[in-house]
């Protein structure tokens, strides 16, 4: 098979499964290795960003997936009248920053961080796809643990958590900010 043949199989793959595919199973499908395939992957994601087209190829924790071009987002809005999509309040922010960076993670062990109830806002986030249980606590009562989606990943443009930023052990007071005596 030629490689615009290969491309357009590849192509026809991602755009028709709408989720993220596993590069094994398209290495699988077009019956290449993994390195060719993933060469043929980049290639069509590059001429897709070079020639400004309207779908992106990207790419989260070794799986690809076809998605609109993010400076086409107010056409489509605007073509489906869908309303505005909605940010994250405060408390979820955090909530989900905890569960990001301290992933698998309880409520109870998120409420014992926050210092407050994390039923509603792990709730949101489950509601919102951006958290879901990863398995069961092996301790009395089996509590749920939580970790993050590839629907997070794309909402905040990572490939893994392993991108998420470094956090710091001890942030430093700012300067003229007020400290504890």
């Amino acid at each position: 098979m030629r490689l615009s043949e290969l491309e357009a199989v590849v192509e026809s793959l991602l755009f028709i499964s709408g989720e993220a595919v596993p590069l094994g199973a398209i290495a699988q499908t077009i019956e290449m290795d993994k390195a060719t395939a993933k060469a043929i992957i980049h290639t069509l994601a590059d001429k897709y960003e070079n020639e400004k087209r309207g779908v992106r190829i990207v790419e989260f924790e070794g799986s690809y997936q076809m998605c609109t071009a993010s400076e086409c987002f107010e056409y489509i809005r605007n073509m489906y009248k869908s309303p505005n999509r909605q940010g994250l309040t405060q408390s979820l922010l955090e909530t989900l920053a905890i569960i990001a960076y301290k992933q698998p993670i309880t409520r109870a062990q998120i409420e014992e961080i926050r210092g407050v109830s994390a039923e509603h806002a792990v709730s949101k986030l489950v509601e919102k796809k951006l958290v879901c249980e990863v398995g069961r606590m092996d301790s009395p009562g089996k509590p749920i643990m939580f970790g993050t989606t590839n629907e997070f990943l794309r909402y905040f443009g990572f490939k893994s958590v392993l991108e998420l930023p470094a956090l710091d052990e001890a942030p430093q007071a700012e300067e003229g900010a007020c400290a504890e005596p």
